[in-house]
């Protein structure tokens, strides 16, 4: 199994950046995939970046350009954060897995932390 904790969060005002981590312990080796994912209140958790462990990545259209996803040797993932926007308000986890027809399949997941963005 993958251990997952994420670290960074905070409150922000638009226009600011903020750096998430995420620290990867147990299985890692099995995670093709790592990524982040948000959920503000009342709305649907939708995946912001994901990468693959060749190093291609994928970001969600309304970060793009904003947000970058990176990972060390360590399987440890890190989401730069910049010009934050009132709406990137949410709560965002890191998570883990493999892939599954040609898809990723996210079976590990962080606790989470809170990005609060006042405008």
């Amino acid at each position: 199994q993958v251990q997952l904790v994420e670290s960074g969060g905070g409150s922000v005002q638009a226009g600011g950046s903020l750096r998430l981590s995420c620290s990867a312990s147990g299985n890692t080796y099995s995670s093709v995939c790592m990524g982040w994912f948000r959920q503000a209140p009342g709305k649907e958790r939708e995946m912001v970046a994901r990468m693959l462990n060749a190093g291609s990545t994928r970001y969600a259209d309304s970060v793009k350009g904003r947000f970058t996803i990176s990972k060390d040797n360590k399987n440890n993932l890190y989401l730069q954060m910049n010009t934050l926007k009132s709406d990137d308000s949410a709560m965002y986890y890191c998570a883990a897995g493999g892939l599954r027809y040609g898809s990723c399949d996210f079976a590990a997941w962080g606790q989470g932390t809170q990005v609060t963005v006042s405008s």
